[in-house]
């Protein structure tokens, strides 16, 4: 019948070799193993804390002095029960993937980490005041560098860069704690909403612009001091990887550069390596490609490029009385 698909024998033999393939396959599945945290949760964090961080601006609105408190204290205990599971979930996970869970062992071989993810959830959320004044800094240095921006409201309500840098100095905090899987998720999270992609590793100090944003990468082991801007597609990224003997990448080593106080780096322009550092107050022109320090309140910009018009092809008879076509150059 139109419509309907048939079970028959060569579907159910797909289904077996599917299922063939994660056997043997073990580094693309997640089957008979009990923790993970969820995704979907870690995305209610992050609304969470947007809600809570910017209050009127994304969920409820119409907020006033008299019920705000009963709305934090309604959002509080969410917030804390859906972090403390998904970081439960995580450590879990991790000491799993250690090889330290055995399945067929005692059911209660998570208990130790059920007190560990408590605290650590209540730490977390002892940060928000302190998060906030950050982000404050964050608004007030995106209107002021920003023509464009006609109030606060409009930053916070639509420009990616603050979405980037608030998730960013969350999944730092958690990041910072240790804490497996959460923080990259978060970081993921804001990658796909804005198109700027920050490993909550990075190290960002105060007033901390991104104009624009689309494209802007920042590693892992990158240092950026106070009132630093950045414009699209910048990249601050690694100059090359170390291998141990066997050929394996490193890990945990200064890979990313350190951007002092006061530096602007326009767009399009790529600093790599652990060792290269931007002097306080420098100005990095767009599409400039560094990979060597440079010294405080310097200038650096490439040298542009000879740009050739060609006249249209099809030129009117009328027109080839003024000679043959020429290139131009700028």
């Amino acid at each position: 019948m139109i419509g309907e698909y048939d079970l028959d024998d060569r579907l159910t033999g797909l289904i077996e070799r599917i299922v063939a393939s994660y056997e043997a396959e073990p580094r693309t599945r997640h089957i008979g193993r009990g923790y993970l945290p969820a995704k979907a949760e870690v995305n209610r964090v992050i609304d969470l804390l947007f809600e809570i961080s910017y209050p009127g601006y994304f969920g409820r609105q119409n907020l006033s002095f008299k019920n705000v408190q009963y709305h934090v204290g309604e959002l509080l205990p969410r917030l804390a029960q859906t972090l403390y599971m998904q970081i439960f979930l995580s450590l879990c996970h991790q000491n799993e993937v250690s090889g330290n869970y055995d399945p067929t062992g005692p059911s209660d071989q998570a208990l130790p980490f059920d007190q560990k993810a408590r605290e650590l959830a209540e730490a977390f959320l002892q940060k928000i005041p302190a998060m906030r004044d950050k982000l404050a800094m964050d608004v007030e240095a995106a209107y002021e560098g920003d023509p464009a921006a006609d109030n606060y409201d409009e930053v916070i309500f639509a420009y990616p860069g603050l979405i980037a840098i608030t998730v960013h100095r969350y999944a730092h905090e958690l990041y910072n704690m240790a804490i497996p899987l959460i923080p990259r998720a978060m970081a993921e999270w804001s990658h796909l909403k804005t198109g700027i992609d920050i490993h909550p590793g990075a190290r960002i100090g105060k007033r901390f612009f991104i104009d624009h944003g689309t494209g802007v990468v920042i590693g892992e082991t990158t240092d950026i001091g106070d009132s630093v801007k950045v414009y699209q597609s910048v990249t601050l990224g690694a100059l090359s990887f170390l291998k141990d003997e066997r050929g394996q990448m490193v890990r945990g080593y200064k890979r990313h550069p350190t951007v002092r106080d006061n530096v602007t780096i326009y767009a399009n322009a790529t600093v790599l390596g652990g060792d290269t550092v931007l002097g306080e107050g420098c100005t990095i022109g767009g599409s400039t490609f560094i990979t060597s320090s440079i010294p405080a309140g310097c200038t650096v910009i490439s040298t542009p490029p000879e740009l050739r018009v060609r006249p249209p092809k099809n030129k009117k008879k009328d027109d080839e009385t003024q000679g043959p076509a020429h290139d131009f150059s700028i």
